[in-house]
């Protein structure tokens, strides 16, 4: 059975206090979709929070008893954005409709009392609606997708332009590194909000948020150098556990195990408009410092966390090794 076919029929919600109501209308519509009843604001919007899935329009008469069919309406506008959503209502109650009309609250009003060929192609028409709202939200859906995924390319590409700029042998050696890092705490695809911008800003915010962080790195190392100019690789481990505090724990000396830790990650997840923090440019720019003398970290994800190991610095990255760590994000 195919993913689409187990699905259940889109349904109709129709909610209204009086109970001959409720039957004419499943009598009527039943033939359409399923119909689900409820006799209350309050049990509709259960009945939205229980179905939401499956429900593709609501239709909700104005006047109940303890609330406005108005008030469901933009419940649902609320929450559930995909329904399409209809107000039946008589005409003395106009003004009413008109609010929820110019609040974006309904698709449309249907005027008591009803005219049943006519409820039926409006019924039809809103199905359809919903049907067709549904295919735009997957193909958005599905471009979002691309999007992240490019967004991620993007910021790895940067990640490698940051790390050559500071390598004084053009090697990047810190890169896989980080990237092991962030994939062994289970990195997720940076939040969509930024998919709101128009093409040119997303550009323009994520160059200046790229600069933001090669500056940050860079002071972070620099700090280092000044510091810590003839310390040994052993001492980042140490220089991490008072960063990262309890979540580093040192194993033995060149071993530690870090928890799953959403800094290891930052640059690479958080949305645009989010600062990269001074922890996640340190834990770059340590990374960077042992790369400048010849060592690196080897970090693997494990059932406690991401274990960590002090190694030989590893072979300049090839284009074709960064491609193939794109491709696992």
């Amino acid at each position: 059975m195919t993913e689409q076919a187990s699905r259940p029929a889109p349904a109709i919600l129709y909610v209204d206090d009086e109970a001959t109501a409720l039957k004419y209308f499943q009598r009527a519509l039943g033939s359409l979709a399923p119909v689900y009843v409820a006799e209350s604001v309050e049990q509709g919007k259960r009945m939205l929070d229980e179905h939401a899935e499956e429900i593709a329009v609501l239709v909700s008469d104005q006047r109940m008893p303890g609330a406005y069919g108005n008030e469901l309406l933009f419940y649902a506008w609320d929450r559930y954005p995909h329904i399409v959503r209809i107000l039946t209502t008589a005409y003395s109650e106009l003004e009413h409709t008109v609010d929820a009309v110019n609040q974006g609250q309904i698709h449309r009003y249907i005027a008591k009392p009803w005219d049943i060929a006519a409820l039926r192609m409006e019924l039809k028409q809103a199905l359809a609606l919903a049907r067709l709202q549904k295919e735009h939200a997957q193909l958005l859906r599905e471009k979002l997708l691309v999007r992240q995924k490019q967004a991620v390319a993007s910021r790895i590409g940067a990640l490698y332009t940051l790390a050559a700029s500071l390598d004084e042998s053009g090697a990047a050696v810190p890169v896989e590194s980080y990237l092991a890092g962030a994939l062994s705490a289970g990195m997720t695809a940076p939040e969509p909000d930024w998919l709101l911008l128009d093409h040119s800003d997303l550009i323009s915010s994520e160059a200046f948020r790229s600069a933001a962080f090669g500056r940050a790195v860079r002071a972070q190392l620099q700090q280092l150098e000044q510091r810590h100019g003839d310390g040994t690789p052993a001492q980042a481990l140490e220089w991490l556990a008072e960063v990262f505090g309890p979540a580093f724990r040192a194993v033995d000396a060149g071993h530690a195990v870090l928890l799953p830790d959403a800094r290891l990650a930052e640059f690479l997840e958080t949305p645009t408009g989010i600062a990269v923090s001074e922890q996640h440019a340190f834990w770059l720019a340590c990374l960077m410092w042992l790369g400048r003398r010849g060592a690196t970290l080897q970090l693997v994800g494990t059932a406690q966390g991401v274990e960590c190991r002090l190694a030989p610095a590893e072979a300049t990255l090839t284009p074709a090794q960064l491609a193939a760590w794109v491709e696992q994000f």
